[in-house]
């Protein structure tokens, strides 16, 4: 039976449901997530779309889209980011830090080449995205 985990906004109009466990754990670098959570990294967690379910509060959802690749959702009554639909590679991004109980495990970092914050972990650095998710696959030092 596949793990089910809860999510959702800070006042608790919207809760998500995620099933199973996330393709993807990494920290995102990125200067639209930086803005979006106004944090100098995102802890990402990366899901196949259908495992990402919209139990309570859809309604609430407001979608916002700086390109077609990330479709922004937040909650309307309270203002805090819920998650990130990324239709060109069928994932749902969900910020680790909105999982209850959820043992982030980041494998790698990605848009290390817009850091603000230098991290020192030995996880692999990735310039944009690795070549599997469309982007160059280079790699940045330390």
């Amino acid at each position: 039976m596949s793990q089910v985990r809860t999510s959702g906004c800070f006042c608790g109009a919207v809760q998500l449901e995620l099933t199973g466990e996330p393709n993807v754990q990494a920290y995102c670098h990125c200067g639209s997530c930086r803005g979006w959570l106004g944090a100098p990294i995102h802890g990402a967690t990366l899901w196949p779309t259908p495992s990402v379910t919209v139990v309570k509060g859809a309604d609430k959802l407001v979608t916002f889209k700086k390109t077609e690749a990330s479709h922004r959702q937040f909650c309307n009554s309270c203002g805090s980011p819920v998650l990130v639909r990324h239709p060109a590679i069928g994932m749902t991004d969900v910020p680790s830090g909105t999982i209850p109980g959820f043992a982030f495990k980041p494998t790698l970092h990605v848009h290390y080449g817009e850091k603000v914050l230098t991290v020192l972990d030995g996880l692999p650095k990735f310039k944009d995205f690795p070549k599997d998710f469309g982007g160059s696959g280079d790699m940045l030092a330390e």
